[in-house]
Parts: C-alpha cells; sequence; structure tokens
C-alpha cells in the first residue's frame, strides 16, 4: 500500500516477480494475505490488471474473486477470464451464516452461469476459521459432479489433515492445495497438487524445494526438508498474521512502505 492507502502497482508487480524468481509455480493473488477484502471490486479488477501490464505472466495468476455479493463476484470472475488467468480462487459467500449447501451451489450455479465462459476454472477457497462459511465435502462433490469442466480445485486452509486426505482421495480429478505449507508434503503423497500458503511469501525457496525432491522421489531429503518448513511455519503461527508477515517483508526488503496496512488491520509493530 502506499501513504494513502492505494495499491502500489509497482512493488506489488516487483513482489510478484520476486516470488516467481524464489520458486513458486503460481500466485495466489488478493487472498487473504493481499488484504483483498479490504479492497474494492474496481480496486481488485485494477491491480489485476496492472500486474499483467508490468509483465506478470498472466498464467502464473490465480486470483480472489470470491465476494458476498453475486455481481461483484460474477464481475471479477469474468474479467479475470478475459485477461487469460489459467483459474480464480472463490470464497464463499461469507457475511450470512449457517446457510445451507443448496444455497451454496445456487450461488456457484449462478456464477458460473452467468460467466459463461468456458475458460472459467474455479479453486474453491475453504477457510472457515475466517470466512465463518465453508465448503463441506458433500458440496464439493455435488459441485464438481455439475461442472467437472469449470471445478479445478480447492485450497483447504481447514487446517484439517484428515479431511484434506479424504478429498484428495474421494475427489482426485481436483487439484487440492493444502493452505498451509505445514501440511505440503502429505498433501503431495496423497495425491493433491500442493500448497497455497499466506507463509510462503517467506518460505518459498523451502518450499519448492520439498515439492521438487518429493517429484524427483527423493523421499527422505523431502521429509527432513518438510520438517525445517514446518518449523519455520511454525515460528511465524501465534501472531496476526498479515501484519506479521508484512513486518517481515520490510525487513527482508528494507522497505518500510510494507509496514501500511488498511485499516481495521493495525500496523505491524514485531522486531
Amino acid at each position: 500500500m502506499t501513504a494513502d492507502l492505494a495499491v502500489d502497482d509497482d512493488a506489488f508487480a516487483a513482489h510478484c516477480r520476486r516470488l516467481l524468481a524464489e520458486g513458486c509455480h503460481g500466485l495466489g493473488v488478493f487472498g487473504t494475505t493481499g488484504e483483498a477484502n479490504s479492497l474494492s471490486a474496481d480496486e481488485r479488477a485494477a491491480a489485476l490488471e496492472a500486474l499483467v501490464e508490468r509483465g506478470v505472466p498472466v498464467d502464473a495468476l490465480l486470483p480472489g474473486t470470491g465476494a458476498s455479493a453475486l455481481t461483484d463476484a460474477v464481475r471479477l470472475t469474468r474479467e479475470a477470464v478475459a485477461l487469460g488467468v489459467d483459474g480464480v480462487l472463490v470464497l464463499p459467500p461469507f457475511y450470512y451464516k449457517d446457510v445451507s449447501d443448496d444455497g451454496l451451489f445456487a450461488f456457484f450455479a449462478e456464477l458460473i452461469e452467468r460467466v459463461g465462459d468456458p475458460r472459467l476454472r474455479l479453486y474453491l477457497y475453504h477457510y472457515p476459521r475466517l470466512a465463518g462459511v465453508g465448503f463441506s465435502e458433500a458440496l464439493l462433490a455435488r459441485l464438481l459432479d455439475a461442472y467437472p469442466a469449470v471445478v479445478a480445485g480447492t485450497k483447504d486452509s481447514s487446517n484439517d489433515a484428515a479431511r484434506i486426505e479424504r478429498i484428495c482421495r474421494a475427489l482426485p480429478q481436483l487439484a487440492v492445495f493444502a493452505g498451509t505449507e505445514s501440511l505440503l508434503l502429505d498433501t503431495l503423497r496423497w495425491g493433491g497438487a500442493g500448497c497455497i500458503s499466506a507463509t510462503c511469501n517467506v518460505t518459498a525457496p523451502l518450499a519448492r524445494e520439498v515439492h521438487d525432491l518429493e517429484q524427483a522421489g527423493r523421499g527422505e531429503e523431502a521429509a527432513a526438508a518438510q520438517e525445517r518448513l514446518a518449523a519455520r511455519r511454525a515460528a511465524i503461527e501465534g501472531r496476526p498474521l498479515v501484519p506479521a508477515l508484512k513486518a517481515m517483508m520490510a525487513e527482508r526488503t528494507g522497505d518500510p512502505a510494507w509496514l501500511t496496512l488498511r485499516p481495521p488491520l493495525d500496523r505491524p509493530s514485531y522486531e
């Protein structure tokens, strides 16, 4: 963010390029750590376009397009697909609690039908601790059955290893991403795709090492690297995550602009 709390497009693009250079396969922009829900739909759309204009590879982008308002989710998803992204990461509508699977299915059916683009690939973002609304395993299966060419994967930030394993094994058509790198190696071994994690902003090289060692069949080395990765993640947990990560980025880059967050998130004060 700039001093007046606007998106700093140049710094954002530079950070994206840095993460790709550190080994990330892709970029989950406009997720929780990216303060997506502090941005308007107009701001998210403009910031995504600015990334592409600044040379961030569009096929590396998995933007968050979820919104409580169906029309906002449709607009953001449609515009992201038109830019050429390979997929979009979508939270369920998160204001109303205790909604039924039927209601959530209807929301996503409307989203898919209104976007109406055969290029659309949805990754369903399950983060019930923060959103207060999530995807039951039955709902994931129902959406996949109804829209097999569109529903491509899920990010599961429940931190529930047993649930992630069940989904990997029951729905092998889905690309399953754990929401923490603490479960990266397990998820790969269950047949999942990897992890999409906030703390990969500072752990990307080691996370990529775990992935590559496992893919190369070097399981013992992968397990040792996973232990180091989990320890690094654990050292970050227990603090307000977004401010903590921004403070770490300020220290790593020497750029105090990282310390600017939109209210209600507090300016970080970590050493």
